[in-house]
């Protein structure tokens, strides 16, 4: 039985739901008044191990060393306290609740990442674990594996390292935390003995990297479950020695295999030993790449006397505003990861993607692809992602630019910036261009206060003429369509607008399937019940309800259930309100009357327009 109730008052924090629970912990979701969660987590006094309290406080040392906390990469602590209850005295501690994915689940519905994305989320780990081992007296988190590393939506995906209750100083041989919920495959050797220090946080770091990069932990096995933690890890340590990890086959960059190489040693000995020094492994690779790169530059932008130009380029050394497009390749699942938008997958396969796969048919018939089109509609109903999903389907790169990434403080900067843009998606063409919130990169340039960007506008409309010819298809998103430039929405640089709505019943149901998908799930989940519950729910809202569920299954080592979904439908209303969702309608039946006369008013060129005439007049 639960030790606190629904809607219970813990301080300012109100009790919705328990999450999970052992022998002498429970951790709850609470909100504030303004209707924030939060996690709490109690710990009953009666029945704790007494080596997981201080002797001189008689506080819980997990809730000592969390306020210690205060990383981007960690979760942070907001309250503390203590209730008495009928269990007697019970203290607890209340942390930030984590919005996103957990990256055993992130990795599973992927298989794999691409080794770019790996090193993101490592170096992320790397920092949190760097922040703990520098505090004094120095911490260790003490079980790093893939269930307990969060990618959270708040922070743009970055990896946060949760679940304290491992936390300590160095041990030696003896340990001060429970052991048996650990998962060994993410453990280095020296923890079969109770050592537990920086090397080992190291070892298994290195060991979610190398999960990340194959989707596997390494040196995996199936462990036998009638053995105890010791037989177990005994087991493991032999199949280690006898089998070779072979990291040169994975076919890696130089400084990731170093890493993994240096950070995997079974040999405590021979193991990196800080995280400094692991980091090092990769920024002097890095270094190396980048003067080589650096050197490639200078040759192609005319040093050798022999510059490489393309048509409307600017020279580079005198604009003063460094710019590199980021680019991703290949993988993915393309339309397959989309529910719904039934309409506009079938439209793309029609007017694009059938051109660009029989480039044949194309050139027998002078057949082009569209140019570009304009996503519109409410916030988190998955514009920015199907446009990602476009570049997977027709096997396209893939660029993401949002209006941060052409900012700059020199005039005109920004339109140099653009020019930049274009003309490094050209040499990696064939290329989706998706530019988030485009209002804010083309805004009408007739509206009060617009005429500063002015010159980025046309900038936009010179690069945009016909870029299709060049393999750049545009795909721009926004929520208020009427505040881009209407010269940006003509035939030739925007060739469709399409309104993506929210999802209706059939995309919701599939949207559950689609996300609930490749996680830990239970048999008893009623699709059917949870697609007509979310109604007027947006794609992020349904994302995080899998989300939130999926953590709370986690925490607890089971499966998700449908009652884990259900409790998080009650506790989280849709983002979009009946007001926001009428105006979003609204601006849907302009778009389609401004379309519809653009459509009828336009005079065909280069014909004259023949008009019978009245005899009688």
């Amino acid at each position: 039985m639960a030790i606190l109730e629904s809607n219970m008052s813990i301080g300012r924090f109100t009790v919705q739901n328990l999450i999970k629970h052992n022998q002498y912990t429970e951790t709850y979701r609470v909100v504030d008044p303004d209707n924030n969660p939060f996690f709490l987590k109690l710990f009953v006094m009666s029945r704790i191990n007494p080596k997981l309290v201080n002797s001189e406080t008689q506080i819980v040392r997990e809730i000592e060393y969390s306020k210690m906390l205060n990383h981007r990469n960690i979760i942070s602590f907001i309250d503390s306290g203590e209730i008495e209850h009928s269990e007697g005295k019970c203290q607890y501690y209340i942390t930030n609740y984590l919005n996103g994915s957990i990256l055993s689940d992130y990795v599973a519905q992927k298989g794999k990442l691409e080794e770019s994305e790996a090193v993101v989320i490592f170096r992320g780990i790397l920092q949190g674990l760097s922040f703990l081992h520098k505090l004094s007296p120095a911490l260790c988190h003490n079980d790093i594996d893939p269930s307990n590393i969060m990618l959270t939506m708040t922070t743009g995906g970055e990896p946060q390292i949760v679940d304290l209750g491992h936390l300590s100083e160095r041990c030696n041989g003896k340990v001060e935390f429970d052991t048996s919920d650990i998962d060994i495959l993410y453990h280095a050797n020296e923890n079969m003995v109770s050592i537990y220090d920086e090397k080992s946080d190291i070892f298994s770091a290195c060991a979610v990297l190398y999960f990340m990069l194959t989707g596997t932990a390494p040196w995996h096995m199936e462990l036998d479950a009638s053995q105890n933690f010791k037989e177990q890890f005994y087991a493991l340590s032999v199949f280690r020695k006898k089998n070779s990890l072979n990291i040169p086959d994975l076919g890696l960059s130089p400084q990731v295999t170093a890493a993994l190489r240096e950070g995997l040693q079974l040999k405590y000995d021979d193991r990196v030993s800080s995280i400094d020094e692991l980091l090092s492994i990769l920024d002097s690779k890095v270094e190396k790449i980048t003067e080589e790169r650096n050197h490639r530059r200078s040759e192609e932008s005319g040093d050798s006397g022999n510059p490489k130009r393309t048509g409307g380029e600017r020279r580079d050394e005198h604009d003063g505003n460094p710019f590199t497009l980021e680019v991703r390749r290949g993988g993915g699942n393309g339309f397959d990861d989309i529910a719904g938008m039934k309409e506009l997958k079938e439209f793309l396969e029609r007017k694009v993607i059938y051109i660009i796969r029989n480039p044949d048919v194309a050139a027998e018939y002078k057949l082009t692809t569209p140019n570009g089109m304009l996503l519109y509609g409410p916030p988190g109903c998955g514009k920015t992602f199907f446009a990602e999903k476009f570049a997977e389907e027709t096997g396209f790169n893939f660029a993401l630019i949002k209006s941060s990434d052409l900012s700059s403080s020199l005039v005109h900067g920004s339109q140099i910036m653009i020019s930049k843009l274009f003309r490094q998606a050209e040499e990696h063409s064939p290329i989706v261009l998706c530019f988030d919130e485009f209002d804010a990169l083309v805004p009408d340039r007739s509206a009060p206060g617009s005429s500063y960007v002015s010159s980025e506008v046309n900038e936009f409309l010179t690069q945009m003429n016909n870029c299709a010819q060049r393999g750049i298809f545009i795909v721009a998103t926004t929520n208020r369509p009427d505040k881009i430039d209407p010269a940006i929405r003509r035939t030739g640089r925007l060739d469709r607008s399409v309104y993506v709505p929210l999802p209706d019943y059939e995309a919701r149901l599939e949207m559950f399937k689609l996300y609930i998908n490749k996680r830990p799930v239970g048999d008893d989940i009623n699709y059917d019940e949870l697609a007509k519950l979310t109604e007027g729910y947006i794609a992020s809202d349904i994302a995080y309800i899998v989300n939130d569920a999926a953590m709370t299954a986690a925490f607890s080592r089971t499966n998700i259930s449908h009652d884990m979904l259900l409790t998080t439908i009650k506790n989280v209303p849709p983002s979009l309100n009946s007001e926001s969702a009428k105006l979003y309608d609204a601006i849907r039946s302009a778009m389609e009357t401004t379309n519809r006369r653009n459509v009828t008013s336009r005079q065909p060129i280069g014909y004259a327009r023949f008009i019978p005439q009245d005899d009688n007049k």
